[in-house]
């Protein structure tokens, strides 16, 4: 129990002393918070984009659709006992008939197709099904597994499937989040370099103190502890900085994203970061600045220790 206290009193003591010392030098803090905050609200700011654009978007499921065209001998009741099992198959929300007789009709009412239409003997048109996929089916793979199962129905003559916009879309969004990893991975090495460097120059400015401190018998990891509960600091700073400046633009955004989805006849509400995006912003930013003031302060206290050339 005494060596956990002596543990939790040398921790403390560490922790007190870094805010104190940030505190002491509230300016350079603010600048050192800043940038690695902007940094940081980056990548939470891309991911906060990809994640509305999906919303936005709901992977076009409502809007994505396959066209069935029966064959013209298949008749009004088969085609409608075709709906009903097609209903029934697994990826599908929903199945429409549209008879050849309705087909027909909407032809006739355009101008110009009601003279020629009446001029056949017989409705050219076969009946066709449109089937709407679920929204857990809408990928290029189920889309044409449903494709090739209906195609294999003797009644089926052909289906037709347009997904080549959703392939566009796929990949856009995988670019956008290879870019998001990419800018994360980028920006979490200049977080580390900012830390690194500010820890360097604190530990030079503190050079004399930490001498001292060793010749007394203070071991490393003792003058270490302060400077790594310092970077830690700075990175939990950062993180909740990064946050607050993206949940600012969400803001100061939605209003105008509401109003460019009325005016196309949606309803959208912007998202903007939410609470387990401020715990892993938060992390990042804990572990960031572990890092770099670990091999910073790793270095130039070994540097300058008694007796080091």
């Amino acid at each position: 129990m005494a060596s956990v206290s002596n543990w939790a009193a040398r921790h403390g003591h560490a922790l007190v002393s870094s805010m104190g010392h940030l505190a002491r030098n509230g300016f350079a803090t603010l600048l050192a918070v800043g940038v690695m905050g902007l940094a940081l609200a980056l990548p939470l700011a891309l991911n906060t984009l990809v994640g509305n654009v999906r919303l936005a978007t709901g992977d076009f499921s409502g809007a994505l659709g396959m066209t069935v065209y029966l064959k013209m001998q298949v008749s009004e009741q088969s085609a409608r006992q075709l709906a009903q099992n097609l209903r029934e198959h697994a990826g599908v929300a929903e199945v429409t008939l549209v008879t050849a007789a309705q087909a027909l009709e909407e032809f006739r009412s355009q101008p110009g197709f009601g003279a020629a239409l009446d001029a056949l003997s017989d409705n050219p048109l076969p009946n066709v099904l449109t089937v709407r996929p679920s929204i857990d089916a809408t990928s290029p793979l189920q889309l044409d597994a449903l494709r090739a199962a209906v195609e294999a129905w003797p009644e089926v003559d052909s289906v037709q499937l347009d997904r080549d916009w959703l392939l566009r879309f796929d990949a856009l969004l995988d670019l956008m989040r290879r870019a998001l990893w990419i800018t994360a991975a980028l920006l979490g090495a200049g977080v580390v370099a900012v830390v690194g460097n500010t820890i360097r120059l604190e530990i030079k400015s503190r050079a004399a103190e930490i001498e001292v401190t060793q010749l007394v018998g203070g071991s490393r990891a003792f003058v270490r502890r302060p400077f790594l509960y310092t970077g830690m600091l700075y990175g939990l700073s950062a993180g909740a900085l990064a946050w607050l400046l993206v949940s600012a633009a969400r803001w100061a955004l939605a209003p105008s994203v509401t109003r460019l989805a009325s005016a196309y006849g949606q309803s959208f509400v912007l998202a903007g970061p939410t609470l387990r995006e401020l715990g892993l912003s938060l992390l990042a930013g804990l572990l960031l600045g572990w890092i770099g003031a670990a091999l910073a302060s790793g270095r130039e206290i070994a540097r300058s220790a008694p007796g080091s050339a």
